[in-house]
């Protein structure tokens, strides 16, 4: 039975019996800060669970895509462990308990295929209980189970928990025996290979106090509304309903590996002289490029693009190893090429989209590829000096300093550091590596979660929103109203009463200022209450449903549970949703011009300027951004009605709305359409016509990382305002050059032509003056101890490049057979710098140019034994450097 049917029949069973199916949400369509991706099919319905939100349903199924990343590394490994997987399930909010969840399982399972079932022998099948679930064990035996397939296990098998404080319960397993071929008999208890575990139910009856791991915690008593969820591994049950013994053999995954073989000139599982648990290293490096050449094709599908950031970090990593996994395996060429399109048909019965967006998806894979063959040239040459450099200094392992350069400077992914140190017989100071690299995200992830959360407990707001339900927003049809102050937080904590000075946040029953979202700045103004006033220069939604207002208090004193009236600067909020209107009308009219790839990355809306990131793979021709900015300012031009309309998600596609890559949208969805030019799904504030833009003013594009691009734009009178300082610009300069308008780019260009060419010929004539004098140096070298010493200072002011060059020009003057040591020393900006020279009949002596020049800067300097350097100190010291490195030459010599 195919991967696909498999997918079908499962949601057709569970829709027969009332669940609503909901679609897959996109792979980083996730809230919860702790997750890249999701990773389980109850991610998008934890709000439920943890009672957040109402669930539109009281039953639901799902096939789920997912990903973990802690098995990244593992993968190759074993033959069960992949990056991508697919998650069935069934989920129950409140509705049925555990005799409703046990006998549907046991039906799907156990039905005839020609009844829509996957006939699974009932006789192979066993099932796992919690140690003291008695209901459940009694509802196994009812359904037919007998006792002895009925396993009770502890906690640490049959009981599930997120992990924190909430939702948690007994869980009941199913096992396929697949037969003695595969291990002893017994149960799953004695052997989980043989007993293959294929679908999991989850009794959410409990809840979770606070506790450290996954068994020391306290549960707290019963829940009123005892939840279901189950999961049922779609890879996992296709290796039994398929006949194969591992994920790797079935039809989703099992072309892709013979494409990858069929290169390679390599054949999978055919090696001798390995035991059942071992793999040949053939076998190994072929599942990683099957398994991570399905997750990219996934994860580019569903809008993840490579980057040196988070999810596409993730994916370049997955790529990137794919790629080199194929080269270990002596194929040089381009391989994306030929393995992707493979993994598309593979995936594509289950999601059509990959296949009708393939056009983008390999765009930005190849791209990735091209640009990671690069990389590794680059890379790799840089990495066997360091590595070379490490072994002649009779170190075991290559610096966290080195590992962390080559990621964050050359873009060399950690994992393929530490692949080809091991391969070289080194280790990586990973623990290093990994605290620079916290180190430099910290800070940005600090000032993230602070815009969002304000430092505050995310617990004080759940308690808010707990007290009294979801703030309506009421700014789409409203610019002021009057409201209850439902709650007063400060510093985490809910307050009374607020007086001047005070910077507080601020709740309320229903509000018409907008909270800062889908790329849109919050709006700011005033709200009065009683004697008080507080003025909002802030608005968050730090939790789902909640709007936050920061706010300081400008007079008198604020108390909570009084009414008052709120009101936003109008001012503000129409420039906004001019900038929000515009940003939807360049997105459009890029799509235009570049086809439909060129899909949204990122927003900003402020007022009077908008900032656009895309995804396309290349730079934007300048007459291309010409004809998008005069299309859309045609499109002002037009005035066409601006309407917004809610509807349901399958409506919004029928129309053709666009979606943006990652979100996870409701049901119901808002649409934005502005005339039929453009339509977009979208929860920000608009114009209520195109006119009311005014004007559209591309200023900039450019890139800001891989496959993604920016532009840079003003509208309204921020437009108008810079066309008139341009104007003047330009009149200015046509004065100072003497020549029409038109003509002043042309002249401008010509002058910095001129402006370059005079500095490279100075250049040329300072390298002249440094070097003339490198034959008389090298003459009257001084002996020291035998070794031909030469110290001398560069002319005032030379650059960088020509004092290293005079170095090694005086040393390439000095017989070779002669022990000779150059030290050069340079004055600029204030500093003395200084380059040491060592030649080969030197270095037989001991002698190090690093550790001269380390001498000579107390420790610090950097570079090799036959070419170092430093600098840093006051220009004064020049002299002083060259008398440490010649009285060091004596003590080696």
């Amino acid at each position: 039975m195919k991967t696909a049917e498999i997918k079908r029949r499962f949601l057709a069973h569970f829709e027969a019996n009332g669940h609503t199916v909901v679609p897959s949400a996109p792979l980083p369509a996730i809230s919860d800060p702790n997750l890249l991706f999701i990773n389980a099919g109850m991610v998008q319905f934890v709000p439920y669970f943890l009672g957040q939100q109402t669930p539109p349903y009281a039953r639901a199924t799902s096939v789920q895509k997912c990903i973990r990343t802690p098995d990244i590394d593992e993968v190759g490994k074993t033959s069960r462990h992949g990056t991508f997987f697919q998650m069935n399930g069934n989920f129950s909010f409140g509705d049925y308990f555990k005799s409703g969840a046990i006998p549907l399982a046991w039906d799907l399972a156990t039905k005839s295929v020609e009844a829509g079932g996957f006939g699974l022998d009932p006789e192979r099948i066993w099932a796992t209980v919690y140690l003291d679930d008695d209901e459940a064990y009694d509802i196994w035996r009812a359904t037919g189970v007998p006792a002895e397939r009925i396993v009770r296990r502890g906690k640490a098998d049959n009981f599930w928990s997120m992990g924190i404080p909430g939702p948690c319960g007994p869980c009941s397993e199913l096992y396929y025996d697949r037969g003695p071929a595969y291990g002893r008999e017994g149960g799953p208890e004695v052997d989980e290979d043989r007993y293959l575990e294929f679908w999991n139910l989850v009794f959410m009856q409990f809840e979770r106090g606070p506790g450290v791991g996954k068994e020391d915690f306290p549960i707290l008593g019963d829940l009123p509304a005892k939840n279901i969820d189950t999961g049922m591994g779609l890879e996992r049950m296709a290796s039994l309903l398929q006949g194969v013994d591992n994920l790797y053999e079935i039809d989703e995954v099992r072309p892709i590996l013979d494409k990858a073989a069929e290169l390679t000139g390599k054949r999978y599982g055919v090696h001798s002289g390995h035991a059942a648990n071992e793999s040949h290293p053939d076998d190994v490096r072929l599942r990683v490029i099957a398994d991570h050449v399905r997750t990219s094709l996934m994860l580019i599908g569903d809008g993840v693009t490579p980057s040196n950031e988070g999810r596409g970090y993730v994916l370049r990593r997955i790529m990137r190893r794919a790629i080199r996994a194929v080269r270990l395996l002596g194929y040089q060429d381009r391989a994306l090429p030929e393995l992707l399109p493979v993994a598309r048909d593979c995936m594509a019965p289950s999601y059509p989209e990959l296949a009708e967006d393939f056009g983008r998806i390999s765009q930005y894979a190849y791209a990735e590829e091209d640009a990671f063959l690069a990389t590794l040239r680059a890379g790799t040459t840089i990495l066997d000096t360091a590595i070379a450099e490490t072994k002649s200094a009779g170190k075991a392992a290559l610096s966290g300093d080195k590992a962390f350069q080559l990621h964050d400077t050359y873009g060399f992914p950690i994992d393929l550091t530490l692949e080809i140190a091991a391969e070289q017989g080194l280790q990586v100071d990973a623990e290093g590596f990994r605290r620079l690299m916290a180190d430099q995200r910290s800070r940005a992830k600090a000032d993230a979660q602070a815009r969002k959360t304000g430092h505050t407990d995310v617990s004080a707001y759940r308690s808010v929103l707990d007290g009294g339900g979801p703030v309506e927003f009421t700014g789409y049809t409203e610019l002021s109203r009057e409201s209850r102050v439902r709650a007063l937080l400060s510093g985490g904590a809910a307050i009374s009463a607020a007086v001047e000075g005070d910077t507080i946040e601020l709740v309320l029953d229903t509000t018409p200022f907008y909270a800062e979202g889908g790329g849109q700045q919050p709006d700011q103004g005033l709200i009065t209450v009683g004697g008080g006033q507080v003025e909002v220069f802030d608005v968050q939604q730090p939790v789902p449903g909640l709007i936050v207002h920061r706010a300081k208090v400008v007079r008198g004193e604020v108390r909570s549970g009084e009414t008052g009236y709120a009101e936003i600067d109008v001012s503000r909020r129409r420039a906004i949703s001019r900038s929000h209107t515009a940003t939807h009308l360049v997105h459009q009219t890029m799509r235009n011009f570049l086809g439909e790839s060129a899909t949204q990355a990122g927003s900003l809306n402020a007022p009077g300027r908008l900032r656009f990131d895309f995804n396309t793979p290349t730079g934007v021709a300048p007459s291309v951004l010409h004809d998008v900015e005069q299309q859309v300012n045609e499109v002002l031009l037009a005035d066409l009605e601006v309407h917004a309309f809610v509807t349901s998600q399958e409506e919004a596609r029928r129309i053709g709305a666009m979606a943006l890559f990652g979100e996870k949208y409701g049901e119901r969805v808002r649409v934005v359409e502005v005339g039929d030019y453009a339509r977009e799904l979208c929860g920000g504030t608009h114009v209520a016509r195109s006119a009311q833009l005014g004007l559209v003013k591309i200023l900039s594009e450019a890139s800001v990382g891989s496959g993604v691009r920016r532009i840079e734009a003003l509208v309204g009178m921020d437009a108008f305002g810079f066309l008139a300082r341009e104007h003047l610009l330009v009149s200015r300069l046509a004065e100072l050059f003497r020549v029409p308008g038109e003509q002043v780019a042309d002249r401008v260009e010509q002058t910095v032509t001129q402006l370059r060419d005079a500095e490279k010929e100075l250049e040329k004539l300072r390298a002249q003056l440094v070097l003339g004098g490198a034959g008389a140096l090298a003459a009257q070298a001084k002996d020291v101890r035998g070794v031909a010493y030469v110290g001398t200072e560069a002319p005032e002011g030379a650059a960088a490049n020509d004092v290293r060059t005079l170095a090694q020009e005086i040393r390439g003057r000095i017989d070779p057979a002669r022990p000779a040591v150059v030290a050069v020393a340079a004055r600029a900006n204030g500093k003395a710098s200084l380059v040491v020279a060592v030649n080969q009949a030197a270095r037989g002596r001991s002698l190090s140019a690093k550790d001269l020049v380390k001498a000579a800067f107390s420790g610090r300097g950097g570079g090799s034994d036959d070419l170092a350097q430093g600098g840093g100190l006051p220009a004064a010291e020049a002299p002083n450097l060259l008398v440490t490195v010649e009285q060091a030459v004596a003590g080696t010599a």
